[in-house]
């Protein structure tokens, strides 16, 4: 992954991880599916979590999502493949992006991932 935008890379373990944050979130909390609501619910301050796929193209589409959460102070994740992110979200086709805004049942899942996030990221 040499994304322009991407200052960390995320093992395949710690990626699975999230995306099984965005799975349970999916059926016991809320998320919003793609760039643009995963973009709002950042600019609202609403996510608690986002994964942006590390294969979108253009990159323009996604490229603004680590510096706008990072200024929100909210962690984010770049997932190998978007159609990984698709998937977790209940698509049948590949999301540049994805937020969790409520957890649910993956609360302390959610806390795990954002915590190995903080590590990777020193």
């Amino acid at each position: 992954m040499s994304k322009v935008y991407a200052t960390f890379e995320a093992p395949d373990e710690i990626q699975n991880k999230a995306l099984e944050v965005l799975e349970i979130s999916r059926d016991t909390g809320k998320i919003k599916k793609g760039s643009n609501e995963a973009t709002k619910a950042v600019e609202r301050g609403n996510a608690e979590l986002v994964l942006i796929g590390g294969d979108v193209e253009p990159e323009e589409i996604v490229m603004h999502l680590p510096a706008l959460c990072d200024e929100k102070q909210i962690p984010y994740m770049i997932i190998n493949k978007q159609n990984d992110v698709g998937a977790a979200s209940g698509l049948d086709v590949g999301s540049a992006a994805a937020a969790i805004v409520k957890a649910g049942k993956a609360k302390d899942l959610l806390v795990e991932v954002v915590g190995q996030i903080s590590e990777l990221r020193g």
